[in-house]
C-alpha cells in the first residue's frame, strides 16, 4: 500500500485502446511530457486513462441525481492508479461553436467589463442605473430588439431570389425554394391559392410578386397533386411558407452546413440600422467609461484595452484592477491582439485552448493535475517560449502538468518525458521510457531520442525554379490592410508568422477563380465524419471496393447478394439488433452509459447470413478489422484496393484499422487521410495544394514521413502551399512568405519573402532567429 503522500501517480495495468497493460509512474508538482509518434497510444495514457480515471473519481462524491445531468466519460480500462489528485482537463476539442460565444465570455473577461460599466460608468443625466445584464448582447435585458444581439441584420430582395424572372414559378423562377418534393409542394399550393404559376415572373402583377416571395401569411389549403399517368393522386393540405420566410427558417435553424449555406447566398448581411452594430439596446449604448461604449471597448486588442481602463473613484479602481489582472495572462499568452468580441467560431484550436489555459491561470488552483492536449498546436517558436513559462508557473503554484505533446521545444523544458511506442497502432501502446529527459538519449527503440537528441542541419534541397506565380489580393480582411502575396508555381512555399499574424487569412484568399490556380485542394484538420458509422474505409471510397469484391464471390451470386448487402448502413445485410453499429448503449441512470457488444453480432455488425460469405477465408467483418498494413497484403491483386491502401501507407497510416470510427481518428490523421484520398486519385493536370498546419499532432518522425509525399507531389508538377510553425518544414521550403511582425494589429503586412536562407536573415522578423537555427542544425525539430 503506498502512502497517502505518495510523490507519484502510479498507474497499473493500462488497456485503453492500444495500451497493452502498461504500468508507469509519473511524479507529481513537475511539468511532465507524454510523446511518440501519431497513433502510439500517449493520449490513451493522458486523457482515456490518467484524466477519466481522476474525472470518474470526482463524480463518485457528486450526488446521483446531479451526475445524471453531466455527461460522464466511461471508467477506463486499468487495474488501478494511486497518488492521483483531482484533474482538470484541457482538450483541443472544440464545441459546437456559435456566433453568440466570444473571447470574452470563454475568459470570463465580458463579466468584468459588464460589471464596470453597470457600476462605475458614466451614465446621461437622469438615466436610471443598469444591473450588468442589461450590457450584454446575450440578454433579453440588453440585445437589441432589431438584431437580437447579434449586430448584423441579414435581409433578402426580389433579385436574389429571383434571379431569372422570365422563367415561371413552375420553371424554377423562386430559386430559393426547396428542389425535389419539397419546392414541388410549394408551387402546388401556390397555384391551389389560385397564383399563375405558368406566367413569366416580370409579367406578374407587382403585388402577387410580393406576396409570393414577403408575405408572413401561412395559409392552409387543400391540394389535388397533378401526378404522372398511373400514380395515385391523393389530395393533401398544404400550408403555403413564403421565399422569404423558407430562407430566414433555414438560415436560422437548420443543422445542415449546406442547407445553411445555399439559404445565405439568397441574404445580404448588413450592421444593424438600430444599434449601428453595437448588438445593445440605446440605454445600454449611453453609458460609456472613459468616453466609450461597452461596445467600443469589447472591439479593442486586449493590450490597448488594459491601457484604457479608468483608475479614479474606489469602485472602478476595484473592477479594473480584476479586469487588469484577467487580461494579463492572456497577453503572456501571446493573446494580446484578440479583442472581447472575437466570435469562438473564427478562433483557431490552439488559440481558444490558450485562452482556457489563460482562464485556468488566473483560478488559483493547486494540487491539481493538469492534462494537456498539445497546448503548443498552432503556436510560432516565439509564443512557445511564453507558453513554457506559463507551465511553469502553473507548477510553481503546487499543480501538476501533464502535457501530451510533440512540440521539441516542450519537451526540452520539460521535467519528465513518458515516451509511449515505438510505433502506433498494434506495434505500439509500451511505455519505452519514464524518467528525466536527458536519459531517453539512451533508449535505442525511441523515435523521440532520435529527434530530441541527434541534431543535425537541415538537408540542403536544391530551390526548384517557379513555373510563374500566382498574385493574391490586395487582401484587406481581419488585420490584413491592402496585402498582395506572390506565390510561385511548381514549388513548395511556407506561409509563416506568430499566431495571429494574418497566414489562415491570406491563404484563405487563394480560390480557384485566380489566374494560374487550375485545381484547388485544400486539406484541413477537420474530422472526416461525426458518427462512428464514418469511418476511414468509406471515406477513402475503398469500402466501395471491398464490398463489390465480397458481392462478386461465387457464394454471393448464389444467394444473389448485391453490393448493398455488405453495407451495415443499410438494412439487408446488417443486423438489425444493433442497426450495423456494433454495440448497443446500456443506460445506467446516474452511473455513465455503457457501450456493450451487441448481443447478436457480437460487434461484427452483420446478420449471420451475410458473414457466411468470405473472400480469402475472411468474411466482411473480418476485412473490416484488418489494419490499413494487414489488409495491404490482402488486397495485393485487387488493383483499386490496393491503389488506395498504399496511399494510406505513404502518409504513415498503417496502424489504422479498415472499419476504425471516425469519431475515434486525430486531426493530424484525419488531415492524412484526406491527402491520401487525394493521392490515389490519378493526377488531372496541375493542382495547387492548400494546407493548413499539416505538421499539427504529428510528431517529428510523422512529419518527416509527411514532408517526403508533399515534395513528392511538387516533383510531380503541382504546387503546394502550406501555413507552417514547424522550422524544420519551413527550412527545408522553395519559398518563405513571412507575415507580421506581431498578432492582431501589430501584424498582418509581409515583413519578408523569398528563399529559407534569405528569410532567416530579415530583420524585424519574428520568424527570422527561428528558421536560422533550423537550418544551422541548432534546433532541428
Amino acid at each position: 500500500m503506498h502512502s497517502p503522500h505518495d510523490p507519484y501517480v502510479r498507474v497499473r495495468d493500462a488497456r485503453e485502446h492500444n495500451l497493452q497493460g502498461v504500468d508507469v509512474d509519473v511524479p507529481r508538482d513537475v511539468v511532465a511530457v507524454f510523446t511518440g509518434v501519431s497513433g502510439s497510444g500517449k493520449s490513451s495514457l493522458a486523457f482515456g486513462t490518467v484524466y477519466a480515471e481522476a474525472q470518474r473519481r470526482y463524480f463518485e462524491s457528486v450526488a446521483p441525481y446531479a451526475r445524471r445531468l453531466i455527461h460522464q466519460v466511461g471508467a477506463p480500462k486499468v487495474g488501478e492508479i494511486t497518488g492521483l489528485p483531482p484533474a482538470v482537463s484541457l482538450q483541443q476539442r472544440r464545441a459546437t461553436p456559435t456566433s453568440r460565444s466570444s473571447v470574452g465570455t470563454v475568459t470570463n473577461l465580458s463579466n468584468s467589463l459588464r460589471m464596470l460599466f453597470s457600476r462605475a460608468g458614466h451614465y446621461p443625466p437622469g438615466a436610471e442605473r443598469l444591473d450588468s445584464d442589461a450590457f450584454s448582447p446575450n440578454t433579453a435585458a440588453g440585445a437589441c430588439p432589431e438584431c437580437h444581439g447579434l449586430g448584423r441584420v441579414h435581409r433578402t430582395t426580389e433579385e436574389l431570389l429571383v434571379p431569372d424572372p422570365s422563367l415561371s414559378v413552375r420553371d424554377g423562377a423562386i430559386a430559393a425554394w426547396p428542389g425535389a418534393w419539397q419546392g414541388k409542394n410549394l408551387r402546388d399550393v401556390l397555384d391551389a391559392l389560385g397564383y399563375d404559376v405558368d406566367r413569366p415572373w416580370r409579367e406578374l402583377p407587382a403585388e402577387a410578386r410580393e406576396w409570393i416571395l414577403f408575405t408572413d401569411d401561412q395559409p392552409v389549403v387543400t391540394v389535388h397533386p397533378v401526378r404522372d399517368a398511373g400514380r395515385i393522386q391523393r389530395p393533401y393540405q398544404g400550408t403555403y411558407m413564403s421565399a422569404r420566410r423558407y430562407v430566414m427558417k433555414t438560415f436560422a435553424d437548420s443543422k445542415s452546413a449546406t442547407l445553411r449555406a445555399k439559404a445565405e447566398r439568397f441574404l445580404t448581411s448588413a450592421p444593424c440600422p438600430v444599434c449601428g452594430g453595437g448588438r445593445l439596446r440605446a440605454e445600454a449604448l449611453a453609458v460609456t467609461v472613459g468616453g466609450r461604449t461597452v461596445a467600443e471597448l469589447a472591439a479593442l486588442p486586449l493590450t490597448e484595452l488594459a491601457g484604457l481602463l479608468p483608475t479614479e473613484g474606489e469602485t472602478a479602481k476595484v473592477l479594473t484592477g480584476d479586469l487588469v489582472s484577467r487580461i494579463e495572462p492572456v497577453v503572456e499568452l501571446g493573446l494580446g491582439y484578440l479583442s472581447l468580441d472575437r466570435p469562438t467560431p473564427t478562433l483557431s484550436a490552439g488559440e481558444l485552448q490558450r485562452l482556457r489555459l489563460a482562464t485556468q491561470l488566473r483560478s488559483g488552483l493547486f494540487g491539481v493535475v493538469y492534462v494537456l492536449d498539445e497546448p503548443s498546436a498552432g503556436l510560432h517558436p516565439a509564443d512557445t517560449e511564453a507558453l513554457l513559462t506559463v507551465l511553469e508557473r502553473l507548477k510553481a503554484a503546487g499543480n501538476s502538468v501533464f502535457v501530451v505533446e510533440h512540440d521539441l521545444g516542450v519537451m526540452r523544458g520539460a521535467d519528465w518525458i513518458v515516451d509511449v511506442g515505438p510505433r502506433a497502432g498494434e506495434h505500439g501502446g509500451r511505455v519505452l521510457y519514464s524518467g528525466p529527459v536527458d536519459a531517453l538519449a539512451e533508449v535505442a527503440e525511441s523515435a523521440t531520442a532520435a529527434h530530441l537528441f541527434h541534431r543535425s542541419p537541415a538537408p540542403v534541397r536544391e530551390a526548384r525554379a517557379p513555373r510563374g506565380t500566382v498574385t493574391v489580393g490586395p487582401v484587406t480582411r481581419h488585420n490584413l490592410r491592402g496585402v498582395t502575396a506572390r506565390f510561385p508555381l511548381g514549388v513548395l512555399t511556407a506561409v509563416t508568422g506568430v499566431s495571429g499574424s494574418g497566414k489562415s487569412t491570406l491563404v484563405g484568399e487563394i480560390t480557384e477563380d485566380l489566374a494560374g490556380v487550375d485545381r484547388l485542394v485544400s486539406v484541413d484538420q477537420r474530422p472526416i465524419g461525426r458518427t462512428p458509422r464514418s469511418n476511414l474505409a468509406t471515406y477513402t471510397g475503398l469500402f466501395d471496393v471491398v464490398r463489390k469484391v465480397f458481392a462478386a464471390t461465387g457464394q454471393a451470386r448464389e444467394r444473389g447478394y448485391g453490393v448493398g448487402r455488405f453495407s451495415f448502413n443499410v438494412p439487408g445485410g446488417r443486423c438489425e439488433t444493433c442497426q450495423g453499429e456494433g454495440f448497443v448503449s446500456v443506460e445506467l441512470l446516474f452511473l455513465p452509459s455503457t457501450y456493450a457488444p451487441c448481443p447478436d453480432c457480437g460487434g461484427a455488425r452483420y446478420n449471420p447470413e451475410t458473414l457466411e460469405v468470405a473472400h480469402r477465408g475472411r468474411n466482411i467483418a473480418e476485412v473490416l478489422d484488418l489494419t490499413v498494413e494487414g489488409a495491404a497484403e490482402f488486397f495485393a491483386d485487387t488493383p483499386a484496393a490496393a491503389r488506395s491502401l498504399a496511399a494510406l501507407l505513404d502518409v504513415g497510416l498503417g496502424h489504422l484499422r479498415l472499419g476504425q470510427p471516425a469519431t475515434e481518428l486525430s486531426g493530424g490523421e484525419a488531415q492524412r487521410i484526406k491527402l491520401a484520398s487525394e493521392l490515389q486519385r490519378g493526377r488531372r493536370g496541375h493542382s495547387l495544394y492548400l494546407l493548413d498546419e499539416p505538421t499539427t499532432g504529428l510528431h517529428p518522425a510523422d512529419v518527416e514521413v509527411l514532408m517526403r509525399q508533399l515534395h513528392g507531389l511538387v516533383d510531380a508538377g503541382h504546387t503546394v502551399v502550406v501555413v507552417e510553425h514547424d522550422m524544420s518544414v519551413v527550412a527545408g521550403a522553395d519559398h518563405v512568405i513571412d507575415l507580421g511582425p506581431g498578432g492582431g494589429d501589430a501584424g498582418g503586412r509581409i515583413v519578408a519573402a523569398g528563399a529559407p536562407a534569405e528569410v532567416a536573415g530579415a530583420e524585424g522578423s519574428a520568424t527570422a532567429p527561428y528558421l536560422a537555427r533550423a537550418l544551422d542544425g541548432g534546433k532541428r525539430r
